[in-house]
């Protein structure tokens, strides 16, 4: 027998949004229309490639929009749809929880970096993800750091 899915529009909500640099586009687009240079100067990270992916995917989506003006040369400018605008609430929330639950950590590539305004990020880990039979990290919980 076939297993039901729990939450068919919230499991495409988070397949569309969680797909890398998705999230980021939108956080930037949020500050209002851009053309291509301008939203890859913002993540100078992600490939051309991977950029026009998923403005493709967002624009299929109907989260943004693509607007060609006809000048010389012509302008072409992406920007949020009202569905895409609706996400700011959402960009905002997650926003407050990274910051809540992720420690800063500038210029630590290790920490998996973010771009377009926030900061390198590494996890802080609660005392529940450490090795409570391992002396050293019994000694280091009683701050007696080696």
């Amino acid at each position: 027998m076939p297993e039901a899915r729990v939450c068919p529009r919230y499991e495409r909500a988070v397949q569309v949004l969680g797909k890398k640099w998705t999230g980021l586009i939108i956080r930037v687009l949020l500050s209002g229309k851009k053309r291509f240079c301008e939203l890859k100067a913002s993540m100078p990270e992600l490939s051309d490639r991977v950029l026009s992916e998923r403005l493709k995917e967002l624009e299929d989506e109907g989260i943004v929009a693509r607007r060609v003006h006809n000048t010389r040369p012509v302008l072409i400018e992406y920007e949020l749809t009202p569905k895409g605008r609706e996400l700011e609430a959402v960009v905002a929330a997650i926003q407050r929880w990274a910051d809540r639950w992720y420690a800063s950590a500038a210029g630590d590539p290790a920490a998996g970096g973010g771009t377009a305004g926030g900061d390198t990020v590494a996890v802080r880990r609660g005392p529940e993800a450490e090795d409570r039979s391992s002396p050293q990290r019994q000694g280091e919980r009683a701050g007696d750091r080696p």
